[in-house]
């Protein structure tokens, strides 16, 4: 009867030993999966950044619509004077300064910036991707 209660009161222990390793995998596991997050995505640190073709430009908006590649999804990226606006080819480590006249509808562009509210990133750096924009 004293060997019984005992090997009880073992796998009782055992039993919660396990349940609280498991609890505190489960909460480590998530946080990391949040810090995984990509930018502009709730849990995550950096910033917003949006790619795809320019839809719609509007100088007086000071707004550029871009729909993300191979997607429906759109998201409006609004600049000002302080935005840094560059081009590159793909891959080349040479960065050309442009300023806003040379981004054209169809060009394919990355916004880097802040998502103040949704669907809005506001841009600090818009960079042109020449390898993928129509000459």
């Amino acid at each position: 009867m004293i060997k019984t209660n005992m090997v009880r009161g073992c796998a009782s222990v055992l039993c919660a030993i396990f349940l609280a390793y498991c609890s505190i995998a489960l909460a480590q596991s998530a946080g990391q999966a949040q810090d995984k997050e990509g930018p502009g995505k709730k849990g995550g640190t950096s910033g917003a950044r949006w790619e795809g073709r320019v839809e719609r430009s509007s100088k007086e908006q000071s707004t550029l619509t871009v729909r993300k590649a191979g997607s429906s999804a759109e998201k409006t990226c609004a600049f000002d004077s302080s935005t840094k606006w560059v081009s590159q080819y793909h891959a080349d480590k040479k960065v050309n300064d442009i300023d806003a006249s040379q981004v054209k509808d169809g060009d394919y562009v990355i916004c880097k910036g802040t998502e103040e509210k949704a669907g809005v990133i506001h841009a600090t750096l818009i960079s042109k991707r020449l390898s993928h924009s129509p000459e």
